[in-house]
């Protein structure tokens, strides 16, 4: 097993690359800045002597607090240059959420947008904040100018902490997934493997930097690569299409997205004459597509997309092949290294081959431990198995695919009931675009079946035929009791429905 650190992977790239464009950053569709390799590890360098003369060192976090920038990459790769410990945030995140960030994370410093600098000392008085103008381009920030570009040895080791990524927190306060160095420099190698990412890939980025799909399973994979990584500022559909299909100025060949971004670039490229021909990789995660979703997007932009499947807390763990058979609903196959086990969640014994069971997780992927919460890494592990908290079962082929998330199931009547099943079905509907399916509480059984349907623009539904669909498919027990039709399902920022927002829905 390699003790290589990112700082160790990127620098080896940044020299071996040194003249080849590493990043384009686009703004409102524009070109903002371009930066080669050899100029990323210049002004990472200039960024690690800046954090070193602000008292920042080996073990210490850092918060970085603004939107998705070229500078953010900067900050990132310095921060990995002086053995500290990034912890990406979202930039929307309130006053009252940043208050406990502050507190859990006990960060030395924090970059933050313009304006929010007393916002943060009132929160946490003492903490230091350097205000950043993410709207800038990058050559107009004096940011780290004046600080030398030379490199200063830092003796990082493959188990120390290179970020801390929390989770969403659907249950109790967001948890910090501790990730290591050996734990990035894994993830990252087994994606340019798996899904053979190369100097020659260009690849579209709209995703965000606050989390593991858009930091680690794409930018840190496109760079150490040695690939160019053709960032975009924000998610516009009309944007991403255009540029996606620009082969003569931009050549991207690479596309990473959740399925909600999907849905709306096929609303958008659908009717439209555009080539995609060149993208020869489009690749989908942080939340399930519909299997109508897959043919659209075989359809429209003329190859299957390659779905796949990774948590905060372990990096990517499963993906269909780019090379074999691709199969619709499936996560596809565990990535090498990656141990699985399916498991009986009440008595902990594996389940026969195709039945469900929780999906057990073990390898150098896998998180140490949640920050500052030994109780829930505690909890987290069984036998050193990571338990994902993810219903799963395995096919004759190999292939996993999720039933549920354990948390979700709806107990009615004493009967275990899986809302995925019941989306699977309601979702067979044409006119449904979405549904989200959720317990409430219930006198008599304990809890009753309700369902969000998103119904499709210009198409006409009742709810009665949505509970006759489902009486057509399921037995009368797992049938909703109540359906509400919805403009949008409350999700967050990488398409994760938020289930408790679906429940209030029906309590107005």
């Amino acid at each position: 097993m390699s003790d290589m650190t990112l700082k160790d992977c990127f620098g080896n790239t940044f020299l071996k690359h040194r003249d080849k464009k590493a990043v384009t950053f686009l703004q409102n569709g524009g070109v903002a800045t371009e930066m080669t390799y050899g100029q990323v590890e210049r002004e990472s360098n200039r960024a690690a002597n800046m954090f070193r003369e602000m008292g920042v060192g080996q073990g210490d976090r850092v918060i970085l607090y603004f939107g998705k920038s070229l500078c953010f990459v900067i900050a990132h790769m310095g921060l990995q240059k002086v053995g500290a410990t990034a912890v990406p945030l979202n930039p929307g995140f309130k006053p009252s959420e940043m208050a406990y960030f502050l507190e859990d994370a006990d960060p030395v410093l924090v970059l933050a947008e313009t304006g929010r600098g007393s916002m943060l000392k009132g929160l946490r008085p003492g903490v230091q904040v350097l205000e950043i103008d993410p709207q800038r381009p990058y050559q107009e920030l004096e940011l780290f100018r004046y600080y030398p570009d030379i490199s200063q040895e830092v003796q990082t080791g493959p188990d120390d902490p290179g970020l801390i990524i929390y989770t969403s927190g659907t249950t109790g306060q967001p948890k910090g997934a501790v990730l290591t160095q050996r734990n990035l420099v894994h993830d990252a190698r087994n994606i340019i493997k798996i899904w053979e990412i190369a100097k020659t890939d260009v690849l579209c980025h709209a995703l965000p930097f606050f989390h593991v799909h858009g930091l680690c399973f794409a930018l840190h994979t496109c760079l150490m690569a040695g690939g160019h990584a053709l960032l975009l500022d924000q998610f516009v559909p009309e944007t991403v299409a255009e540029v996606l299909a620009d082969r003569e100025r931009f050549g991207c060949n690479v596309f990473m997205a959740v399925p909600a971004m999907y849905s709306k670039l096929l609303a958008y490229a659908a009717d439209r004459d555009l080539d995609f021909s060149h993208v020869r990789l489009w690749t989908s995660g942080s939340a399930p597509l519909l299997p109508k979703d897959f043919v659209r997007i075989k359809e429209v932009f003329g190859k299957e997309p390659v779905e796949r499947e990774g948590m905060s807390e372990t990096g990517m763990n499963f993906s269909n092949p780019v090379r074999g058979v691709r199969k619709p609903g499936s996560i596809g196959l565990p990535l090498p290294g990656l141990e699985v086990r399916l498991v009986d969640p009440v008595t902990f014994q594996d389940v026969p081959p195709g039945e469900e069971g929780e999906i057990w997780l073990r390898g150098p992927g896998i998180t140490p431990g949640y920050w500052q919460k030994p109780r829930e890494t505690a909890q987290a592990f069984e036998q050193g198995w990571f338990r994902t908290g993810d219903l799963g079962r395995i096919d004759k082929n190999g292939y996993y695919y999720l039933t549920d998330r354990i948390k979700h199931i709806i107990i009615s009547g004493g009967e275990n009931i899986s809302p995925k099943e019941i989306e699977g079905i309601i979702n067979q509907l044409d006119q449904v675009q979405d549904s989200s399916v959720v317990g409430l509480a219930d006198d008599r059984w304990g809890e009753k079946v309700a369902a969000a349907v998103v119904v499709k623009p210009g198409a006409d539904l009742d709810p009665d035929i949505v509970k006759a669909h489902c009486k057509k498919h399921l037995h009368d027990w797992k049938c909703p009791k109540a359906v509400a039709f919805v403009p949008d399902l409350p999700k967050n920022s990488m398409g994760k429905v938020l289930k408790e927002d679906v429940k209030a829905l029906f309590h107005d």
